[in-house]
């Protein structure tokens, strides 16, 4: 990993029409790419649960784009927290 700052875990709620459309699969390649782990998994009220972990500049930019215009579906908000790290290595989608 690479970034300046701190490790930080953010938990980011994805609304709009995000599942069946490859959105927890944008999320990881996002993700690997900056070299941050975390998961990306579908909730049953229809929104998709981004969790990424890592350096805090890289996250926060991996955060930005799940709105932005490459993200597949119709994105309507992503509601976020900061949460402890806990030293997760890798990205999983559920």
């Amino acid at each position: 990993m690479s970034g300046s700052s701190g490790v930080v875990r953010v938990v980011a709620l994805v609304d709009g029409v995000v599942q069946g459309v490859g959105y927890r699969w944008f999320a990881r390649q996002r993700a690997e790419a900056a070299g941050l782990s975390g998961t990306a998994r579908n909730l049953p009220d229809g929104r998709v649960e981004v969790v990424l972990e890592g350096p805090e500049d890289l996250v926060r930019a991996t955060v930005g784009a799940l709105s932005g215009p490459d993200a597949p579906g119709a994105v309507r908000d992503v509601q976020q927290r900061d949460e402890p790290a806990r030293g997760v290595r890798g990205f999983t989608t559920e």
